[in-house]
C-alpha cells in the first residue's frame, strides 16, 4: 500500500493520464499518432529533477511537465494540449484509490478467511453473552465471530462500491466547460484508463467522492476497533477467556514480569482514532470556492495516503490478531456458571409463566433467588430456585434442570451459521 502513494507512484499516473489523453488525441486526429508514438516511447521523468524544478517554478504540474519534455522534446508540445493541471490530478487520484481499494479489498478477503477459520472451529464453544458488561444469557464464541464477519461482509460491499464511485476521472478543462478540449477526448481518455468520466466536474471533481472514500475507511476502522475492544475485555484477568498470542521472548512489563498485555487490540483502538478524525478534515475539503481551489489540496496530501496506509496495516494486524488468538473454552464455562447458573433465570422465569404462575409473581421469586446469589461467596442460584416451595410445587425436578441447559439457547445459531456459509 505504501508503494501506492509514493511521489514516484504519483508521477507514474501523471503520466499514464497524459499518455491516455494524448492516444485519445490522436485517434481523434487532433494530433499526430507519430508524435504520440514518439511520446510514449520517451516520455519519463526524475522524481529529484521534477523537485528540482518546482523548488524554482512553484507548480507541481508544470514541473513535472518540464521534466517530461525534457525526455521527450518536440512531441512533447502536444502533451497536455487543452489541458488544466487538475484534470491530471484528479484523474490520477483516481487511480490511486482504485489501486488503493484493490489492496483493501485483497486484504479484507483474508480477514474474512480468518474469521470463518475461527468461527468454524468454535461453533460449539459456549460462553456467556454479555449486555452492559453483565452476564446476560449463553452463546458460543462462535457466534460472536459470525457477527464479526456479518460486519466484514458488509465493508466488503461498501467498499467495492466505493470502488465504482472512486473510479472518476475529469478531461473538461479549466473550468469544466470543454473549452479547448472536447468530451469525446475525456470519454476515449477515461475508457483507456478504466474509468467513467465525472458527469458535471467543475475545475475539480467534486470532493465529496473523496469526502465518501475517508468516511468508508473511517467505518472500516470503527469495526476493526470494536472486535479488538472486545478482544481486550475478554483478556482481563478475572476473564481471561481469549487471549493475544504471546510470542516466545515477548515481554510485556519492564516492571512486572507476569504480564501479557494485549498490546495489538490497544494499537488498534488507538489507530481507529486517526482514522475517524480524517473525515472531518475530508468532510470540509468538499466546500471549495466557485469553481475550484487548493485548500483541499494539502489535506489531502496528507489524508489520502496516511488512511489508505492505517486502513491496510489494521486489516492486516487484525487477521494476524483473530489467526492466532488463544481461547480458553474452561474460563468460558466457569465464568459462564458463576453464582450457579443465575444467567438461566428466564428460562426459570418463563416455565413458571407456562404452569399458570402471573409474570409479576414469577418475576419476583426468581429474581429474589437471583440476587440472593449474586456476588455472594457462596451464592448459588440454582440451589436456591430448586429448593424454593413456590416453584417446587409446579416445576418438577427434571422440568427445572432443563431450564439450565445452555443447548437451549443455541438451537437457532446453526440458521445464523447458514446465512453466513459457515
Amino acid at each position: 500500500m505504501g508503494e501506492l502513494w509514493t511521489e514516484t507512484y504519483k508521477f507514474k499516473t501523471w503520466l499514464q493520464v497524459e499518455i491516455a489523453v494524448c492516444e485519445a488525441q490522436a485517434e481523434l486526429g487532433y494530433i499526430p499518432a507519430t508524435a504520440v508514438e514518439e511520446i510514449k516511447a520517451k516520455a519519463q521523468f526524475d522524481p529529484k529533477r521534477v523537485l528540482e524544478i518546482e523548488a524554482e517554478v512553484r507548480h507541481d504540474m508544470i514541473a513535472f511537465l518540464t521534466n517530461v519534455n525534457e525526455y521527450v522534446g518536440d512531441a512533447g508540445r502536444y502533451i497536455h494540449l487543452g489541458l488544466t493541471s487538475s484534470d491530471v490530478l484528479d484523474t490520477a487520484l483516481a487511480l490511486q484509490l482504485v489501486a488503493s481499494l484493490d489492496v483493501l479489498l485483497a486484504r479484507l478477503s483474508d480477514l474474512i478467511a480468518a474469521i470463518k477459520d475461527q468461527a468454524r472451529l468454535h461453533r460449539q464453544t459456549v460462553m456467556i453473552g454479555r449486555s452492559h458488561g453483565i452476564h446476560a444469557e449463553p452463546i458460543t464464541f462462535g457466534f460472536k465471530l459470525a457477527g464479526w464477519l456479518a460486519e466484514v461482509l458488509r465493508h466488503c460491499d461498501r467498499l467495492t462500491r466505493l470502488r465504482q464511485h472512486i473510479a472518476v476521472g475529469k478531461i473538461s478543462g479549466a473550468v469544466g466547460t470543454y473549452a479547448n478540449i472536447e468530451p469525446r477526448v475525456e470519454a476515449l481518455a477515461c475508457q483507456k484508463l478504466g474509468l467513467k468520466p465525472d458527469i458535471a466536474s467543475t475545475q475539480v471533481i467534486s470532493r465529496d467522492l473523496h469526502a465518501d472514500y475517508v468516511q468508508q475507511l473511517a467505518l472500516l476502522g470503527a469495526s476493526i476497533e470494536r472486535f479488538a475492544v472486545e478482544i481486550r475485555n475478554l483478556q482481563r484477568t478475572d476473564v481471561l477467556e481469549v487471549e493475544e498470542f504471546f510470542a516466545k521472548g515477548q515481554k510485556g512489563s519492564s516492571a512486572m514480569p507476569h504480564k501479557r498485555n494485549p498490546i495489538r487490540s490497544e494499537r488498534l483502538t488507538g489507530m481507529a482514532r486517526i482514522l475517524r478524525s480524517y473525515t472531518v478534515a475530508a468532510l470540509e475539503d468538499v466546500a471549495l470556492w466557485h469553481e475550484r481551489d487548493i485548500s483541499h489540496s494539502s489535506v489531502e496530501r496528507m489524508v489520502l495516503p496516511d488512511a489508505s496506509i492505517l486502513a491496510h496495516f489494521m486489516i492486516v494486524e487484525m487477521t494476524e490478531l483473530v489467526k492466532h488468538l488463544l481461547v480458553y473454552p474452561q474460563n468460558m464455562e466457569r465464568n459462564m456458571n458463576v453464582y450457579g447458573g443465575v444467567v438461566f433465570s428466564q428460562r426459570v422465569l418463563l416455565a413458571l409463566i407456562e404452569k399458570g404462575m402471573s409474570r409479576e409473581e414469577a418475576y419476583a421469586i426468581v429474581q429474589s433467588c437471583a440476587h440472593q446469589a449474586w456476588n455472594q461467596p457462596q451464592g448459588n442460584f440454582h440451589d436456591l430456585i430448586t429448593k424454593d416451595p413456590h416453584v417446587t410445587q409446579l416445576l418438577s425436578t427434571a422440568e427445572l434442570e432443563s431450564c439450565f441447559d445452555p443447548q437451549y439457547h443455541l438451537r437457532h445459531l446453526e440458521e445464523v451459521y447458514q446465512r453466513l456459509g459457515i
